[in-house]
This record gives C-alpha cells, sequence and structure tokens, in this order.
C-alpha cells in the first residue's frame, strides 16, 4: 500500500503544476528519496500515466482513460446533466457542477447559457474553495475542518485585487448557511458574477455544488434570490437522482 501511496503523491505533484518538473523538484514536493521517485516514474512512463521530454516530467495522455471513465460512469455526473441543462435553458446562464477534493474543487460538467463564458472553463480544472461556488462548499465545513482549511489557505485575493479578510469571510459563510445559496462578484474572474448551492448527500454532508455564472449585468442584485431559489432546486433534483 505505501508503493501506491507514493506514487500517488507523484502523480499529485505532477497535476498541480502548470509546466514539466525536473525530477528533483518531484522528489523535493512529494517528499520522496530522488531514487525512488525516479523508480515511480519510471513505473508511470511506460503505462502511459507520465510523460518525459527534455524540459522534464508532465502527466501522460493514459490519465485520461481514468478521467474518461469516471465521466461516463459517474452517477453524480449522469444525473446533474440534465439538470444542467434545464438550469441553463431557464436562467440563460452557464450551469456548472463542482466536486470538493481536498482544499480545491473540480469542474464535472458545464452547460453553456445564451452569453457563454468569456473566459475558458475546462472540464477537470481545479479551482479555489474560497472563491466563487466554492463558498457553497466551505459553508457547510464543520469547524475542526474550517480551521484546518483556513490555516493552509494562501492567497486571499479576489480577481479585482481586494484582499479577503477572515472576518468577513467568516460572516459572508454563515449568511451563505443561513440562505442556503451563495453568490459571488469579481472573485474569480474579473466582470463575471456567479450564484452556487451545495448538492446535499443522504448523510447531510456536501462535497458537490451547482451554480450559475455570466456577466456580472445578467446577474444583478434583485435577481440574485430568484437565482439563489434556482440553484438550491437543481440541487436537490440531482441529489434526489444520484443518490
Amino acid at each position: 500500500m505505501r508503493s501506491l501511496e507514493r506514487a500517488i503523491d507523484v502523480l499529485e505533484v505532477l497535476d498541480t503544476s502548470r509546466h514539466a518538473l525536473r525530477l528533483s523538484d518531484i522528489a523535493r514536493r512529494a517528499d520522496l528519496p530522488v531514487a525512488t521517485t525516479q523508480r515511480i516514474l519510471n513505473v508511470l512512463e511506460a503505462r502511459g500515466r507520465v510523460e518525459r521530454d527534455a524540459t522534464g516530467y508532465r502527466p501522460g495522455v493514459g490519465l485520461i482513460f481514468g478521467a474518461h471513465a469516471y465521466l461516463t460512469s459517474s452517477p453524480l455526473i449522469t444525473a446533474a446533466r440534465p439538470v444542467l441543462q434545464d438550469l441553463a435553458a431557464e436562467t440563460g446562464l452557464t450551469a456548472s457542477l463542482f466536486k470538493r477534493i481536498g482544499w480545491s474543487r473540480v469542474v464535472l460538467a458545464r452547460v453553456d447559457g445564451a452569453r457563454p463564458l468569456r473566459y475558458e472553463l475546462p472540464i477537470g480544472e481545479r479551482l479555489p474553495l474560497h472563491l466563487g461556488a466554492g463558498k457553497a462548499l466551505v459553508a457547510n465545513m464543520d469547524p475542526d475542518e474550517l480551521d484546518q482549511f483556513l490555516a493552509q489557505l494562501g492567497d486571499r485575493t479576489r480577481a479585482d485585487g481586494t484582499a479577503i479578510e477572515q472576518d468577513e469571510f467568516l460572516d459572508d459563510l454563515k449568511q451563505i448557511r443561513d440562505r442556503g445559496y451563495s453568490h459571488a462578484r469579481n472573485e474569480r474572474e474579473p466582470g463575471m458574477a456567479s450564484v452556487a448551492a451545495p448538492v446535499a448527500e443522504p448523510d447531510g454532508s456536501t462535497t458537490a455544488a451547482v451554480q450559475v455564472s455570466g456577466p456580472q449585468d445578467a446577474i444583478p442584485s434583485d435577481r440574485l434570490p430568484g437565482l439563489g431559489i434556482e440553484v438550491q432546486r437543481a440541487a436537490y433534483a440531482i441529489a434526489r437522482r444520484a443518490f
């Protein structure tokens, strides 16, 4: 089992990097001996999960097979697709499904609205939890987990350059819990706004969220309550179909 854990550690190091990494960098970030890291990389490269060139190592094309299998077999994604289509059609906004992985969230599904997003948001993109739809998930953490999350949180700056003060953030989380949905403006992308709600599992935990997003002028303040109801309905529909 330890060998498997080390291999996953190496893959996670590569997954979080935007460029190729040298052997020594991978070993340091994974906290592994260089020789051990080299053996792991050799096996992963032979199986297509890692690629190497003159600049270093990066994730390999073989990882796509596992991603495709997940996207086509996940009950959560299967349940969400028709709900997201209806949500995008009804609101005219881009509807997305996210799932929490550790201290990040990942895009699992997306349906464009009448005005597609001005930026690329690929399936599988790793995104922060403290901005945008991620707040709908952070708001439902228990106190101990929330403390751990805040302790490891680095950059607390929004896309518009303003800093996120901790007291302000905690107050925002309380409001999200009280009303059942989050909203954001200029937090992750300049000029964009979003509304999101958590997808509750049978045990009450929330690791997924559904969101509508678009330009700020498409989500004025007086539209927030109505969109909040829409995303909560969508979240409930997804949970009922998936679980």
